[in-house]
């Protein structure tokens, strides 16, 4: 742990460890902002319910919804709170703006805060700096902070090229980031160097909807081959056809020893199903 850490920021980064002292599996949810919503079929407080008890060690969530998510749900789980937003129809679709604080994050009980930044958009210089700003409270309020680096703009041709990746992935590291949420880079040779170029640990980014679940986890172990400390996977898990079954065999593959494995053929009652 980096000596600059105080204690309360090595006890909330080890309050995100809930089930291993060195992976996690974090399921973002923030999803609504940019897209419409997710929960379709069912509300946000029983999705989060379904993964809080299924090894899931943190979700990511916007601030307003708080008041719509039961607060017991945070013994089993960690609340990152999400301080970026932006959605689809805007002009520029990769820019991303501020819309809470650290000081609003922790009045709401938050054991972490994420920031978004596109490296290599139109708007890179607002967001690099937006990033600084929000380590710099995070060292004031000791609050962890992670940061979900895109290599995404104009003159980028490759967004998992592993060189630009290793890049976004440092450029967060320097600025403060506790955490690195990145693409992965094609293959685990490829995101061991990305992993070992950076000093925080790195999750990696769960990408599109896959259509079968043996194909989700074969991309999770081949993520923690290459040196990922785990994944933040969303849409593969919210969008399964039961995603406290694919949190909980997910969360077996992470955590190795929590004999938390379920059936393939629980995974597979319809696996073109998108929720």
């Amino acid at each position: 742990m980096p000596s600059h850490h105080s204690f309360a920021r090595q006890l909330r980064l080890q309050r995100l460890h809930h089930h291993d002292e060195e992976r996690l599996l974090v399921v973002p949810l923030d999803h609504s902002v940019t897209d419409g919503p997710i929960a379709s079929g069912g509300s946000l407080d029983l999705l989060v319910g379904r993964l809080a008890t299924n090894g899931v060690d943190a979700v990511v969530i916007h601030k307003g919804v708080l008041g719509h998510v039961d607060p017991q749900w945070f013994t089993r789980t960690s609340l990152i709170v999400h301080l970026s937003a932006s959605t689809q129809h805007a002009p520029d679709p990769d820019a991303k703006y501020l819309v809470a604080t650290v000081e609003e994050a922790l009045r709401l009980g938050a054991d972490a805060v994420s920031v978004h930044v596109n490296m290599g958009s139109a708007q890179e210089r607002e967001q690099v700096s937006d990033l600084a700003r929000v380590a710099e409270a995070c060292d004031r309020w000791n609050l962890p902070l992670m940061a979900m680096m895109y290599p995404r703009g104009p003159k980028i041709g490759n967004p998992q090229d592993p060189a630009l990746v290793a890049h976004a992935a440092r450029l967060a590291a320097e600025l403060g980031a506790d955490l690195v949420k990145a693409p992965y880079v094609g293959s685990v040779a490829d995101m061991a160097d990305v992993a070992r170029a950076c000093p925080v640990p790195v999750i990696v980014v769960g990408g599109p909807r896959r259509e079968d679940s043996g194909s989700v986890v074969s991309f999770v172990e081949d993520a923690l081959r290459g040196g990922a400390a785990g994944v933040a996977m969303g849409r593969n898990v919210f969008e399964a056809p039961d995603p406290g079954a694919m949190a909980r065999r997910l969360s077996s593959v992470i955590h190795r020893d929590l004999g938390l494995a379920v059936p393939e053929s629980a995974l597979e009652i319809s696996g073109s199903d998108r929720g």
